[in-house]
């Protein structure tokens, strides 16, 4: 590196310097920045070996006025900002997420929209190019953001399946209605016949599709279905004790509860705790996602894991496909029923 006329301080390194360091043209060092298409491997290492050497760090900004793309994607989420913070699975999926972009070099932009003036301003955003894509989380049905990214030509991957998109809108999901059924044979096999169930939001993939699984294996196991025994929640802990006390009124005699998140699970917990029902000895309680709450309640859960890596990395993948040319695409993966003490 040379150093300045003006006091002696180093200036940064150019894409010059590396390939002088590389021993190849200018030419074949951008091939190599962007892409490394029509690069022999040889060529590609003295190159990486230079970027090494040299520190040269891209000019992101500088390239982006050439490519006309910003090298970065928006992570988006339509919920309060305290939901961000409270339940867990947000911040795991955000993690998974940054480390699947990492390895292409590519940051990820956190936007938190939970208000409609919120959500008008991050659209605008987003559809001013100031990102290449959106990775779209907790979208529910009547959320204008997934059509009108859609229709502004965003590439975009929603996490769980659209509710009042268009069909082609890509997402990747875990097979929320089998891990509800899995859940529900399993409270069946324990002799349950009262089995409850506090539902997420209906208006969104998870609870409308949670919901109909436990319906389809009350059907299957001869079970009549009351409507009293469903309430509904909006995943968090406060509205899965609220749910559990309504329960509770309605229908005394509940000998299961099947909870759509473990996060409504621990308020579930606290309600029957505070009525004096015993866990899992008078009431099993199963839940939904394996996360940390389900290991911090007590009695630990029973729960139904997501395979939350693999949704972040297929997210990922699918975005990362979809801004390169590829048509959109769906991914449903499957879940687990993990057993612990609570049922």
């Amino acid at each position: 590196m040379t150093m300045s006329q003006s006091g002696g301080r180093r200036k940064p390194p150019t894409i010059h310097d590396v390939a002088r360091e590389a021993g190849v043209s200018r030419g074949t060092v951008s091939r190599v920045l962007n892409g490394g298409h029509y690069v022999s491997p040889t060529a590609q290492e003295a190159v990486n070996a230079a970027i090494r050497r040299t520190g040269y760090v891209v000019n992101r900004h500088a390239r982006s006025l050439i490519t006309g793309r910003s090298d970065s994607i928006g992570f988006l989420l339509t919920e309060p900002q305290e939901r961000f913070f409270e339940d867990p699975n947000f911040n795991v999926l955000l993690r998974g997420c940054t480390q699947a972009l990492a390895a292409h070099d590519i940051p990820l932009l956190l936007m938190l929209a939970g208000t409609d003036d919120e959500r008008r301003r991050i659209t605008r955003y987003i559809t001013a190019g100031h990102v290449d894509g959106v990775l779209l989380v907790s979208s529910h049905s009547g959320d204008p953001v997934a059509e009108q990214l859609r229709e502004a030509g965003v590439p975009l991957v929603m996490c769980g399946k659209p509710i009042g998109v268009g069909s082609k809108v890509s997402y990747v999901a875990a097979d929320d209605r089998d891990g509800a059924r899995d859940m529900v044979r399993h409270l069946v096999s324990l002799g349950r016949r009262r089995i409850g169930v506090v539902t997420g939001p209906l208006d969104t993939p998870g609870g409308v599709e949670r919901l109909a699984g436990y319906r389809e294996v009350l059907s299957e196991s001869g079970i009549d279905f009351d409507e009293r025994l469903v309430v509904s929640g909006d995943y968090s802990r406060a509205s899965g004790e609220a749910g559990a006390e309504r329960l509770l009124a309605q229908c005394p005699d509940v000998d299961a509860v099947f909870v759509a998140s473990d996060l409504m699970a621990q308020g579930v917990l606290t309600s029957l705790e505070r009525a004096g029902r015993r866990v899992p000895e008078d009431v099993s309680v199963g839940g939904f996602d394996d996360s940390s709450a389900a290991l911090a309640a007590r009695p630990q859960l029973t729960t139904i894991r997501q395979p939350y890596d693999r949704i972040s990395a297929e997210m990922v993948r699918v975005l990362l496909a979809q801004i390169g040319g590829e048509d959109p695409a769906a991914v449903i993966l499957p879940t687990e029923l993990v057993k612990r003490q609570s049922t």
